[in-house]
């Protein structure tokens, strides 16, 4: 991996060369250390920098988009190296799939999947023990002392009669030391950072307005660009006449890319208004005959049509079915979402000489890494990449678009660019969030319990789009929440992939959402439909799962489950797991004198075996629970003609501040392996929205928003 960012080559020669700190590279098991080398730097999975000053430096390798890692990946290593977090600087980790990759996503240097935690809780507490058993190890052999009369914390490495020296008076000798393949964790009741609760390292600089975002970056001599895409997804430019726009006020050049024309200024104002006076003929290609009705239309015949991929079956569903009394079919409908990040697409690139430096927001640096490369004809190594503070991304940064765009742009102009996409921009010209048709049956007992079911979604292979994953290849990722723990004698689960037309991407939980909001609302109606009350409904079939049980009951408990309500309000329930998180939600609804649905309270109970932040979690699942709502209640995106509709918040509405309900959170003190928080509650308040609706209205609508005007209709 060659750092080639000069501010990072820097800062890395200057405390290892000229203050004479030493990198200590932490080998981690089944990672192979490559040697260092004249100006390149290899590096692990995770590494400690510390300089003759005892200034400790700790690499995050994930990047920071609001859900903490920045704080929760260094308390990792910190924990095991004995220093406390006040004592370190964090850097993001330059892209390097070698050493950062993302073992729970199948390798890439990439942030999702609620894996940060999960992936790192290992494999970081060995990196900070490696170069803590590594200083202790150089302090014995430099005091010519017994190795069990040493020890290494608050950045001191201590040893017998008073013999002390700092983490950085030892880092040289400590770097001459064997690595430790397999060194002492700690035990966890021993744990002195992880799992208290731990103010955000990002914080201050945030608020302070010191923190570097993709759009606060600045180059000498940068220019800034502002493109003209296709109005319909996938167009292309058949001509265009650029005379107006290069007389404008501060246009450098105007240049075509591939995916439309962009105009270079002295600044983004400048070169968005020049850009609206461009004269564009587009190719709008085969994308310009898409409704969101359409593709609705043709995903629900491909629920029939088309072939399913087996994922689960218990005995014959549908057999049982065949011969049941009492069947009850249910079909559920997600729609498109746009991701909508409040920081809009932005990357700033410097094509110089074959050598190419990228700087901004990011979820997946290697990926963004080699496309450029490939894009541009120049090698993978001599493209560089820093990653920013992310304004948001929920999945939309995973996609590499407007990285590539940029590169073109600056190419193209030979000299460093920051191209800004518009919020119009940024929601007409997304990676949506599929529409999912789930459809659901199950055959009832004399009790009113499902003696069968069956359930199946079809939607959209993200999975299918990013990776090349072949059709008939179940999507692990289409899959998430399908199986429901409920005890059901027999079940068939199945995914039909279909592809509606226009370009998905991943959103926040993913096919979580989607199959929460069938499961869960089918649920419901079944314990409905049998005079039952739906939580006692729910846990009666949950005898086999413990975890699951056991947050329905505190969800039920906190929220004051069959207490009396003030008038004119209900709750609802739902259950989930989700990246090895068990959560169950209570939310409490009302009607607006608009017929809108007002979220008076959601109480949440959320089982994640090991947590590093409690602190982190808290935020994570209030953010994720208003992430929820929006989709379930006010957010669509509907096309006519292949345009995307909605072009800015007041078509694609936001929670507001006055619209949040109370959240209230309690979590379970856990041993269990650590699970993902940034998406599941996102996933669950959907049903329990719906659910609560439906025992407030007595009205089932089974079609996402639950809008007043769906409310009407139902």
């Amino acid at each position: 991996m060659t750092i080639a960012t000069s501010s990072r080559r820097d800062f890395l020669k200057a405390s290892a060369i000229a203050s004479g700190g030493l990198l200590l590279g932490v080998a981690l098991p089944g990672l192979r250390s490559t040697a260092d080398a004249a100006g390149t730097l290899y590096t692990p999975n995770a590494w400690v920098h510390i300089a003759d000053d005892n200034t400790i430096t700790l690499i995050s390798a994930r990047s920071e988009m609001g859900q903490g890692v920045y704080t929760s990946m260094p308390m990792l290593i910190a924990e095991e190296l004995n220093v406390d977090l006040n004592q370190v600087k964090v850097a993001f980790a330059p892209p390097d799939v070698k050493a950062y990759g993302n073992a729970l996503l199948g390798g890439p240097q990439l942030t999702g999947g609620s894996t940060s935690v999960r992936d790192g809780w290992e494999k970081l507490r060995v990196a900070g023990a490696q170069v803590r058993e590594m200083l202790i190890t150089a302090g014995a052999t430099t005091w010519d002392v017994d190795r069990d009369l040493v020890s290494a914390q608050n950045g001191m490495v201590l040893g017998p009669k008073g013999l002390k020296a700092s983490y950085g008076e030892m880092a040289q000798a400590a770097a001459r030391m064997p690595v430790p393949e397999k060194p002492p964790l700690k035990d966890p009741k021993d744990f002195r950072i992880v799992g208290k609760r731990t103010p955000r390292l990002d914080t201050p600089s945030k608020t302070n307005g010191t923190a570097e975002f993709g759009i606060d970056v600045k180059l000498p001599g940068m220019a800034y660009a502002a493109l003209e895409q296709c109005p319909v997804i996938g167009g292309t430019v058949k001509s265009f006449d650029a005379t107006k726009a290069r007389a404008m006020p501060g246009v450098i050049d105007v240049v075509q890319i591939p995916d439309g024309v962009a105009v270079v200024a002295d600044s983004w104002w400048r070169a968005n208004k020049a850009r609206r006076e461009l004269a564009i003929v587009w190719d709008e290609g085969a994308g310009a005959t898409l409704s969101h009705t359409g593709m609705l239309a043709g995903t629900r015949a491909a629920s029939t049509t088309g072939k399913p991929l087996p994922l689960k079956a218990v005995g014959d569903a549908d057999a049982v079915i065949a011969k049941a009394d009492k069947v009850i079919r249910a079909e559920y409908v997600s729609q498109l979402l746009s991701h909508s990040p409040l920081e809009p697409m932005n990357f700033t690139a410097w094509y110089d000489k074959g050598k190419v430096q990228l700087i901004g927001p990011t979820q997946w640096q290697d990926a963004a890494q080699g496309t450029v490369a490939k894009t541009l004809g120049v090698k993978p190594e001599d493209v560089s990449l820093r990653t920013t503070f992310l304004g948001g991304g929920f999945g939309r940064r995973i996609d590499i678009d407007f990285i590539i765009q940029a590169a073109q742009i600056s190419k193209a102009v030979n000299r460093p660019v920051k191209l800004v996409w518009s919020r119009e921009d940024d929601m007409t010209h997304d990676f949506y969030r599929p529409q999912g048709v789930n459809t659901l049956a199950a055959a009832i007992g004399p009790d009113g319990k499902p003696t069968a079911m069956t359930f199946r979604l079809t939607s959209q292979s993200i999975t299918g789009r990013v990776f090349g994953l072949p059709a008939p290849v179940q999507d692990p990722l289409m899959i998430e929440a399908a199986v429901a723990a409920y005890d059901i004698p027999a079940t068939r689960h199945d995914i039909i992939k279909h592809d509606a037309g226009l370009r998905v991407g991943y959103w926040r939980s993913v096919s979580h959402i989607i199959n929460a909001f069938a499961n869960e609302s089918f649920i419901d109606e079944l314990a409905h439909s049998a005079g039952k009350d739906p939580y006692e409904y729910r846990l009666s079939l949950l005898g086999k799962q413990p975890r699951y049980a056991n947050v329905l009951r505190l969800a039920a408990e906190k929220s004051g489950w069959g207490k009396p309500l003030p008038a004119g309000h209900a709750r609802g329930i739902a259950l989930m797991e989700g990246y090895d998180t068990y959560m169950a939600q209570v939310a409490e609804v009302s009607l607006n004198p608009d017929g809108s649905v007002k979220v008076h309270r959601v109480t949440v109970a959320a089982d994640l075996g090991h947590m590093v932040n409690p602190d982190t979690v808290e935020a994570q699942i209030q953010s994720s629970v208003v992430f929820g709502m929006g989709a379930a209640l006010m957010q669509e995106i509907t096309l006519e003609k292949g345009r995307v509709q909605q072009t800015n918040f007041h078509q694609f509405l936001l929670v507001r501040m006055n619209e949040a309900p109370q959240i209230d959170i309690t979590l379970v003190n856990s041993n269990e392996k650590p699970g993902g928080i940034g998406e599941p509650a996102t996933a669950v308040v959907v049903p329990a929205i719906a659910n609560a609706v439906a025992a407030l209205t007595g009205k089932r609508v089974r079609q996402l928003p639950i809008t007043a005007q769906a409310l009407k209709s139902a």
